[in-house]
C-alpha cells in the first residue's frame, strides 16, 4: 500500500477510534457491523453510522431534527443517500480532527433523536 494512502487509513482510522468511544458511552449504545462499516445502536435503532474507505475518507451519517439544515450547509456534509436524508440523516467527510467538537455534538443529537426518553432523561 502507497505510504501516503496508509498515513489516510490510519488518520481516518484514528478519528473513527475516537468518535466510536465517544458514542458508545451512550447509556445502552453497542455496535454491529451491517454492510461492512459500523453502525452505533440503541435498542434495535442506528443513531451513528461510520467507516473509513480503502481512499481514507472518514465519513458518518447521523439524524439531525434539529441541526440538519445548518449541518449540509458545511463544505465537507451532504444529505445522506438512499432516501434517508429526507428523514434528516446527514453525512459528513472528516479528513482531520479539526471538526471533532461539532461531530461529537450531532451524534448526541442523534443519540437523543433515536433513543428511548426514559435513556435520553438519564444523560
Amino acid at each position: 500500500m502507497p505510504k501516503d494512502l496508509t498515513m489516510a487509513k490510519s488518520k481516518g482510522g484514528k478519528i473513527e477510534s475516537k468518535l466510536r468511544d465517544y458514542a458508545l458511552a451512550f447509556p445502552e449504545a453497542y455496535e454491529e457491523f451491517p454492510w461492512g462499516h459500523s453502525a452505533i445502536k440503541v435498542k434495535k435503532k442506528a443513531f451513528l453510522f461510520m467507516g473509513t474507505g480503502e481512499d481514507g475518507d472518514f465519513s458518518i451519517s447521523v439524524k439531525l431534527p434539529h441541526s440538519r439544515d445548518m449541518a449540509v450547509d458545511l463544505p465537507f456534509t451532504e444529505p445522506t443517500g438512499y432516501g434517508l436524508g429526507k428523514s434528516g440523516w446527514v453525512t459528513a467527510h472528516l479528513k482531520d480532527e479539526e471538526s471533532l467538537n461539532l461531530i461529537k455534538a450531532w451524534i448526541e443529537e442523534s443519540y437523543r433523536a433515536i433513543a428511548p426518553k426514559k435513556l435520553v432523561k438519564s444523560l
